[in-house]
């Protein structure tokens, strides 16, 4: 671009000159002398460009949601991108996007997320993952609608599955599962974005099947199963707590390892039992459709059992604030990391402990 923008300069002054002088054939081929550079300025934009296929294409918060969804990079699953069910949420465009339950959703994550998928997408990333089979797709049509979105962190590194609210009626993960997925493998960990076929059994059925097909495709996935995590906001949190405290065969998968850690975002839920997974939750005390209290009391009594908890109550806040960007809540995700990080590794120092005394 350096030696084009000097030609550039040089034609413009010898076709001055040449001006001046009155050389009206000599002018021409100054104009010759332009137009070539012109030319190769054009050239060298467009193989700037052509390196990256998604450069110069992507979305703004100006794009329809309609665009972003039957983008070409994304295939048949860009319609799962947003609620399959589109009376769930309103807007045109990226930046008028408004869902149903939620509060505090955030254009600039929306768009930073859908060119995430883009760019990956247009790379040639695997960024969605089928979890049931053709022949069980075909069988419940339904099951056509489900799939994994995958955040890919550091090669190795453990992972999370988040799994968006909706009240069990539809999938809310613009904004309440990819802005997690996105973060978490913004700090180096293995993400993934569960949709679901709304409904409380239908839902934890996906999200067991979800975790068996990351554990049989662990080496393609570059994803270490050891510690795993489950995330989830409002409906999601139910599903994490039930699958990590019932297991993945009592929703019809094979037997895996309970997660290391739960992390749920408002959703007053009440049952718990021995042997839960160590929780952490978060809550709005502004929420009229979970209450803190609730929660607090949930946790509470699973401490008494000797569960690891840890519990955030935010003032002013209402239901549904996703990661809480500009409130009182920014930055919890960062806690509950660590949070994790502390079960991993309690279970890390337990299992050698245990390896030490089969030795002796």
């Amino acid at each position: 671009m350096r030696q084009a923008s000097v030609m550039g300069i040089l034609a413009t002054l010898f076709m001055t000159v040449l001006t001046a002088c009155g050389n009206s054939a000599e002018s021409n081929h100054s104009q010759e002398v332009q137009d070539m550079t012109s030319d190769r300025m054009e050239a060298e934009h467009e193989e700037e460009h052509t390196d990256n296929p998604a450069a110069g294409d992507l979305f703004t918060i100006d794009t329809a949601i309609s665009d972003a969804t039957g983008d070409p990079a994304f295939g048949d699953y860009g319609r799962l991108i947003f609620p399959v069910d589109d009376w769930y949420y309103s807007g045109d465009t990226l930046g008028d996007l408004r869902l149903t339950y939620y509060s505090n959703i955030d254009p600039d994550m929306t768009v930073e997320i859908v060119n995430y998928m883009k760019e990956h997408a247009a790379s040639g990333d695997a960024i969605f993952y089928d979890i049931y089979t053709e022949e069980e797709k075909a069988a419940d049509p339904e099951k056509e609608d489900t799939g994994l979105f995958f955040f890919k962190g550091n090669p190795g590194e453990r992972f999370a599955v988040c799994n968006a609210g909706g009240a069990f009626a539809y999938v809310g993960a613009m904004h309440d599962s990819f802005p997690h997925a996105l973060e978490l493998s913004k700090q180096g960990y293995n993400a993934f974005a569960l949709i679901y076929r709304p409904g409380a059994q239908t839902a934890c059925e996906d999200l067991a099947r979800a975790i068996q097909f990351i554990f049989e495709h662990a080496g393609e996935l570059e994803v270490n199963t050891d510690g795993y995590s489950l995330w989830g906001g409002s409906a999601g949190a139910r599903m994490a707590a039930w699958v990590g405290s019932y297991g993945t065969t009592a929703f019809g998968a094979n037997d895996f390892p309970q997660p290391a850690a739960v992390i749920m975002q408002y959703t007053g839920l009440r049952e718990y039992r021995e042997g839960d997974p160590a929780t952490f939750v978060t809550v709005g005390e502004n929420d009229g459709i979970a209450s803190w209290r609730v929660m607090k009391q949930r946790l509470d009594g699973m401490s008494a059992l000797g569960i690891d908890t840890e519990f955030h109550s935010y003032p002013g806040l209402s239901h549904g604030f996703g990661l809480g960007t500009g409130t009182v809540a920014e930055g919890w995700i960062d806690e509950a990391i660590a949070f994790w990080q502390r079960q991993v590794h309690k279970d890390e120092f337990i299992k050698e402990n245990e390896n030490e005394q089969l030795y002796f």
